[in-house]
């Protein structure tokens, strides 16, 4: 069955697909990088650093090439996609340039007796990874980066419109000298269960929809493994003052068109208080029906799964104002006003280039709307008042809170939510603890 295929979501075409893994390859996938495993976590930490460093090397001189695989497979415009794999490139160098740092012993202040103690990080196995396909590049990278810097291997499934991207990073690794401690396996479901209950499989981290998160783990409580779940969101950027509207605008725009929408931490649902609410809306409107990007979401079917939710939201009461209609994968941006939270849609995620804007009276009330909802990934504030800032950044029930700003994610930065967005988090010096054994060492006398 070829279940990895490209359909370029720019002319519907079907391009090159590749079969599923059979049982059989999968098991001599799971064993190759299992075997691989001791000597790869007996290398020093600068050894496979320097892997790591090479496959950084080799995203950005291959960046235009890769993008273009990006671009056929999902969709994503070409400039768009270089600075993905450039940002990818950047993650691998961080856990590359820093990983004697965030591996090195751990001291521990002993209370009693004599001797001494400390932890030493250290691998754990092989990791399965199941990937996105909204960022082909920079997902793999917040995975891959810090555990085969850590000394795990990984075992990396690939999204199934993406098979051509997994293909060239694969041979990135191998060309960086990290042999089987990167095996890309193009598994389907069904197969999933299997390489998880393998005892030589130790984790499973996972970036995708609720619905996948809560099956793998599932599957990973059952056979008792540990899992990191990067899952959707729905983050408020809420707006409390601002001396310069013009700006703010614009950045509203860029934070909810980010990759066409369809990143998990955009900014979705837009919370104004009521003395800015209707120029900034009016603006908003604006601004986004006269945006407009030329680039389709991933998938006819992403593009009807968006329609149907907007369709819903106004049969449910809430006014749409867009620039035009859907044709085939290409949806136009648009502004969804009056979502109440009687609306089908109210606590959905919707993955496009759709905003809601909603009218608060106070900071009280901001709050409240903002956390009115499953997800917890990410948030914006936007105010004038540094304290108020902090104490919006405190109540908010998210993982992650950007202040007067979009865009700021970086290598160095621990990503992850709360609630249904997930547990568990990737990049920065967070990124490297989730799949290392901390292992006591107490010399006493």
């Amino acid at each position: 069955m070829n279940a990895f295929a490209v359909i370029d979501p720019t002319t519907g075409e079907s391009g090159p697909s590749y079969p599923t893994a059979t049982d059989a390859q999968l098991a001599d996938a799971v064993a190759r990088t299992a075997a691989a495993y001791a000597g790869w976590s007996a290398r020093s930490v600068g050894e496979r650093a320097a892997v790591v460093r090479r496959v950084a090397a080799l995203h950005v001189e291959r960046a235009e090439a890769l993008a273009e695989i990006i671009h056929r497979e999902m969709g994503k415009p070409v400039g768009d996609a270089v600075g993905e794999v450039r940002f990818s490139a950047a993650i691998y160098r961080y856990y590359a340039d820093h990983a004697e740092q965030l591996l090195a012993d751990r001291p521990i202040t002993l209370l009693r007796g004599g001797g001494s103690a400390f932890i030493r990080p250290s691998s754990v196995g092989v990791i399965l990874g199941i990937m996105p396909w909204n960022y082909p590049s920079y997902q793999v990278a917040r995975f891959a980066g810090p555990n085969l810097v850590a000394g795990n291997t990984v075992l990396l499934k690939p999204a199934p419109q993406c098979p051509e991207s997994a293909l060239a990073m694969a041979a990135v690794f191998e060309e960086a000298g990290a042999g089987a401690a990167y095996t890309n396996v193009f598994a389907d479901v069904d197969q999933i269960e299997p390489i998880i209950a393998d005892p030589r499989v130790r984790g499973v981290s996972l970036t995708g929809s609720e619905r996948a998160g809560a099956a793998v783990a599932q599957l990973a409580g059952k056979h008792l493994k540990k899992v990191v779940l990067e899952l959707g969101g729905s983050d408020p950027f809420i707006v409390m003052s601002t001396d310069d509207m013009d700006s703010l605008v614009d950045l509203a725009v860029a934070g909810r068109l980010e990759n066409t929408g369809q990143a998990c931490n955009a900014a979705k649902r837009f919370v104004v208080v009521d003395g800015l609410f209707d120029e900034f809306s009016s603006r908003l409107l604006t601004a986004m029906v006269g945006a407009s990007s030329g680039a389709p979401l991933s998938s006819q079917r992403a593009a009807e799964v968006l329609d149907d939710q907007v369709q819903r939201a106004v049969a449910g009461g809430a006014e749409l104002a867009s620039a035009g209609e859907r044709h085939g994968a290409f949806f136009p941006p648009g502004v969804l006003t009056g979502v109440t939270p009687d609306n089908p849609v109210y606590r959905e995620e919707l993955f496009g280039p759709v905003a809601q804007v909603y009218r608060v009276k106070d900071e009280a009330e901001a709050i409240a709307v903002a956390n009115d909802t499953p997800y917890g990934l990410g948030s914006y504030v936007f105010t004038t008042d540094p304290a108020q800032a902090l104490r919006l950044a405190d109540a908010l029930d998210t993982g992650m809170v950007f202040i007067n700003g979009v865009g700021a994610e970086g290598a160095e930065l621990p990503f992850g939510g709360t609630k249904r967005s997930g547990f568990g988090r990737e990049l920065g010096s967070l990124g490297i603890e989730e799949f290392l054994n901390k292992k006591l060492i107490r010399v006493v006398g």
